[in-house]
């Protein structure tokens, strides 16, 4: 139990510190945001709960195709926003979008078998 409440601990300082540096500087908080600092915990997280690194490359090897889905989020938001868009549409229609790149992403990434 103890574990979980430091993964939890530090996975929401890490949340908390993003959004309190982009109060002051976008910049640094895109900067700050956009390092694989998720990745790096669930890359530690998954070895110290395992100590598979097999497991852990595999996760990297994933994460690295799926990115190109998530990047969808970062096209379609900033656009609907400029293109008049109020912020709660602009970001459901993104997180839809997202999805459905997600969605087409897992499914050509299963025919070349990667993945579970």
């Amino acid at each position: 139990m103890l574990q979980y409440a430091i993964k939890v601990a530090i996975t929401s300082l890490l949340v908390v510190a993003v959004t309190e540096v982009a109060k002051r500087s976008t910049f640094l908080g895109a900067l700050l945001a956009s390092l694989p600092m998720t990745s790096l915990l669930a890359f530690v997280w998954l070895y110290w709960d395992t100590g598979d690194a097999g497991r852990v490359a595999d996760l990297a090897i994933a994460i690295l195709w799926l990115v190109l889905a998530s990047l969808l989020f970062f096209i379609a938001f900033p656009l609907l926003i400029k293109a008049g868009w109020q912020f709660w549409p602009s970001l459901a229609l993104s997180l839809v979008v997202t999805a459905a790149g997600y969605l087409a992403m897992a499914s050509v990434l299963q025919r070349f078998g990667v993945g579970d």
